[in-house]
């Protein structure tokens, strides 16, 4: 049974058996969003669980899913799997207040080093204005991209943007307008990044490839992916300032 069939028969009937076959159909974008976002919390939070978390916003998709409106489910559900994620990941409150104060400091003071020294600051610079080492350094510039992921603003735009999907053409038109200058900033701070940065950027936010597929494209480990897209994402929000969140908005 095709998509539109198979939507069809569930909104007549609300069949259970129907809703497993919804499920089976679209599990692979639960693992699929999950992979993406393994890519910001894969070394802090298990994949199986990203996936567990994801399952729900894939029920809560399709419960709520009107197709006679027009938008793609992928999409629609897409964004609900993803605020699934994010949202019992803050649940779990790991990340200390330190932490958050800690990563706050590292993006204050590598913009106010880039401005003074004119070029990008090396880890020891960065260290020494902070007061630290330069391992305790590199260590929040790792977690810096699980901090802006779950971080609340971030969290609500992006549960807004689902939430308003198929309301922003007709009701805001200088929506679009605004999102293409937020992407023209975002591309103005990439220019500024190394090679590798800017491709594991590339790959992960505009070929939006998982962390395991731009590992096996660029021929390094997972966990340097992460390494250097956590450097990548630390300059691009000092660059950026309060419109950061258009990282994940995408």
């Amino acid at each position: 049974m095709d998509s539109e069939k198979l939507w069809e028969a569930y909104a007549k009937t609300k069949s259970p058996e129907i809703k497993e076959q919804i499920i089976e159909r679209y599990a692979p974008l639960v693992k699929y969003v999950a992979g993406r976002l393994a890519m910001q919390v894969g070394q802090y939070v298990e994949f199986d669980d990203l996936v567990g978390y994801g399952v729900f916003g894939l029920l809560d998709a399709i419960d709520k899913f009107d197709f006679v409106k027009g938008v793609k489910f992928e999409t629609y559900a897409s964004l609900r799997i993803r605020g699934s994620i994010i949202d019992n990941i803050r649940k779990m409150d790991w990340v200390p207040r330190a932490l958050r104060q800690k990563n706050k400091r590292l993006e204050t003071s590598y913009a106010e080093l880039e401005a003074e020294l004119g070029r990008e600051p090396e880890d020891a610079e960065l260290a020494a204005k902070l007061g630290v080492t330069v391992g305790e350094a590199r260590d929040v510039m790792k977690k810096s991209s699980v901090l802006s992921l779950i971080s609340l603003d971030d969290y609500l735009e992006n549960n807004h943007e689902a939430e308003s999907l198929s309301d922003d053409v007709g009701t805001r038109p200088d929506a679009a307008y605004d999102r293409a200058e937020l992407r023209e900033l975002l591309a103005s701070a990439i220019d500024g990044l190394k090679e590798n940065e800017k491709k594991v950027v590339a790959l992960y936010y505009f070929h939006e490839l998982t962390l395991k597929e731009i590992s096996a494209i660029m021929g390094v480990s997972e966990s340097r992916v992460s390494q250097i897209h956590g450097k990548a994402l630390l300059k691009l929000n000092a660059r950026l300032g309060k419109h950061k969140s258009v990282l994940l908005g995408g």
